[in-house]
């Protein structure tokens, strides 16, 4: 998978280094002559001040290739803003090599990277949301495809609770957790927490 590094300098910081080695860096300025081909992600650099769309605008996506923004200052409001603008998510642009890994692990099989924060808040207003639609028939089709245990994780998910906020009541490690939703994900056909929470809410996804 390639890696297109788009910056206001051109410059690498060591943590986009270790964790892309080959990545090619665009210096924004240059952008009208870039061609992005091929699998891979554009990463685009937002500096302290900057508006969201200075760094998203510009960039040709035709190509169908996600991108994520690294934001000196992230903030949720940013995160947001990028995601309305066709991001598939917003990380730290400092943030630790193994971080960068698993957020282009995620983004590249087809999921939103927007951190656990905002990913809570979102789960937990969609869930009031429905939980304020009792008229509408409730569809538990999705706990005919999962284990018992699988079922528990999952709706506790959908009311927006952290891996370690599920494993505490359960009695299981963080660990067992993750296994369980990467059974969870593969069983529903979803990608992320998001869609997780979506479709046992009872929303077609």
């Amino acid at each position: 998978m390639r890696h297109w590094i788009v910056d206001r300098e051109g410059t690498a910081l060591a943590n986009w280094l270790e964790a892309m080695p080959s990545a090619q860096l665009v210096p924004r300025d240059s952008l009208s002559a870039a061609r992005f081909a091929g699998i891979g992600i554009i990463w685009s650099r937002l500096r302290g001040g900057e508006p969201v769309d200075v760094a998203l605008a510009a960039i040709d996506r035709s190509g169908g290739q996600p991108l994520v923004l690294l934001s000196d200052v992230p903030d949720e409001g940013q995160v947001l803003q990028a995601l309305a603008l066709g991001a598939a998510g917003c990380c730290n642009s400092r943030a630790a090599p193994e971080v960068l890994r698993q957020v282009a692990v995620v983004v590249g099989n087809g999921g939103l990277w927007i951190g656990q924060s905002l990913l809570r808040q979102l789960v937990g207003a969609t869930t009031r949301r429905f939980g304020q639609l009792q008229n509408l028939p409730k569809n538990d089709d999705w706990s005919l495809l999962l284990s018992e245990r699988e079922i528990q994780v999952a709706r506790l998910v959908a009311n927006g609770a952290s891996n370690k906020e599920i494993a505490e009541p359960l009695a299981i490690t963080e660990r067992t957790v993750k296994a369980h939703l990467t059974a969870i994900f593969e069983k529903l056909g979803v990608r992320d927490r998001l869609q997780l929470s979506l479709r046992v809410n009872g929303v077609e996804i």
